[in-house]
């Protein structure tokens, strides 16, 4: 469970790890890095799920432990050089726009997503570990579902093409993480709920 903690204020993120919860998801690089810092002392898991702006890379990679939103390799190059040096690698997945939409981000199909995933494998700074999709704004759940069922195809597919390491599935948010986990999700984000 990814505890979607943008816009939170500080004093709710240490409520919730004190009932457990360590790992947290931010959308804005400055945000995470002022949370990061403030929070130090705290064993917080940080992950980005927000749009990678090229700017801003070094604070995503000094202050995350995972990246949820890879689409361009350029953005992944940036943050293999601008990880620290003492710091393990980032843990990164690939964003794959199940819903085709205009306003979402992410790569279309598979031959996208193979191609990203060799570049990404070619920086020792990050680790691929899965894909991260998220589905229509919809109440149709068979199309939810149908677009959570693609995404964990096309991990199946990617782990026929050699990368069989693979294993991580982000996807569902507040109001359809349920679908998500019925289709093999291991991340969920959830925030408004």
């Amino acid at each position: 469970l990814i505890a979607v903690s943008k816009t939170f204020p500080q004093q709710l993120i240490q409520e919730a790890y004190a009932c457990g919860q360590c790992k947290f998801g931010e959308s804005y690089p400055q945000e995470l890095a002022t949370k990061a810092q403030e929070l130090i002392d705290l064993n917080i898991e940080w992950h980005f799920i927000g749009n990678i702006q090229s700017n801003k890379t070094r604070l995503i990679a000094q202050y995350s432990s995972w990246v949820h939103t890879i689409t361009q390799f350029q953005h992944a190059k940036r943050l293999n050089d601008q990880r620290p040096a003492d710091m393990p690698p980032l843990q990164v997945l690939i964003e794959v726009n199940l819903s085709q939409e205009s306003t979402k981000s992410g790569v279309n199909n598979l031959d996208e997503i193979i191609q990203l995933a060799t570049e990404i494998s070619s920086l020792p700074r990050l680790k691929l570990r899965g894909l991260m999709g998220m589905a229509s704004n919809s109440n149709d759940q068979q199309l939810v579902k149908t677009q959570f069922q693609q995404l964990n195809t096309y991990l199946e597919q990617l782990q026929v093409h050699d990368f069989d390491q693979l294993d991580q599935l982000s996807m569902g948010m507040s109001q359809d993480y349920p679908l998500a986990i019925a289709a093999g999700a291991t991340l969920i984000r959830v925030g408004s709920s």
